[in-house]
């Protein structure tokens, strides 16, 4: 496999891996730098990306490795640390089945199978299969809490209310654009937000978003999009937490469940 072949393909993947490692870290910075690093592996080590898998997947696996021989972080985890969002968090972190969230995360978020994802994590399908069942299950005793939802298009608006409230959240309301939003949440603080980028009235979620963060300060986010590829680009704060339309149950409810479980957005700063 040539050098420009490889470039090409992960150039391709990019944009999944750094959000996949921005929903595992629950930090843009962090998930970044570790995506960072994975690259510069595969450029010291081709053979990383020559054991035969599909480009994602030895992309992901080369990832593992990083993120699996930087120490397991979540197991360093001692008390809340300096009580930061992220200290918080990675405390947290450390009371969960090992590999769990990975597994929820490949499989609910970056749409791998479970043969795939042991494939990057280096497990036997059937153990998998078990984690995902395991992660499932823990993710769905996060902490619920009053989401407000921002979403211009009625049925997708409608049916996301309907997967959060099932999920036990209560939905603060739901809004079509920016500035609706923006009133929306001052008159019912939400402890999370969902939102689309593209509103109603050409208006900007991110903008509304970053607009509610700067008065309401950390609340976790969960964003919406067609089109991942141009959010993702590592040019701007990006958030750590997103969806692609058209989504899945399962992608909401994880992608929820791991926003609720920091409990603070790295997501987008101003």
């Amino acid at each position: 496999m040539g050098h420009a072949n490889i470039a090409d393909l992960i150039g391709q993947e990019l944009p999944y891996l750094r959000r996949y490692a921005r929903a595992l870290t629950g930090n843009q910075k962090t998930g970044d730098t570790y995506a960072a690093a994975t690259l510069e592996a595969i450029l010291e080590d081709r053979s990383l990306f020559d054991a035969g898998h599909s480009a994602k997947v030895a992309l992901f696996k080369a990832f593992n490795q990083i993120w699996v021989s930087s120490g397991a972080p979540v197991d360093q985890a001692d008390g809340e640390g300096d009580g930061s969002p992220e200290a918080r968090a990675q405390w947290r972190m450390a009371g969960l089945t090992k590999h769990s969230r990975e597994v929820l995360l490949l499989h609910a978020i970056e749409g791998l199978t479970t043969n795939q994802i042991g494939e990057v994590i280096g497990v036997e399908e059937d153990e998998a299969v078990e984690l995902l069942r395991i992660a499932r299950s823990e993710m769905a005793k996060t902490v619920t809490g009053r989401i407000l939802v921002i979403e211009d298009e009625a049925i997708i608006a409608m049916d996301i209310m309907a997967i959060v409230e099932q999920m036990g959240h209560h939905v603060t309301g739901n809004a079509r654009t920016r500035d609706a939003a923006i009133e929306m949440a001052r008159k019912d603080p939400p402890d999370m937000i969902l939102a689309d980028i593209q509103l109603a009235d050409k208006s900007s979620g991110i903008d509304a978003v970053a607009h509610i963060l700067k008065e309401q300060g950390d609340v976790p986010v969960v964003f919406i999009t067609a089109f991942p590829e141009r959010l993702l680009t590592g040019e701007r704060p990006e958030p750590a937490f997103l969806i692609t339309k058209p989504y899945s149950e399962e992608q909401v409810h994880s992608a929820v469940s791991q926003a609720m479980f920091f409990a603070s957005s790295a997501s987008i700063t101003t």
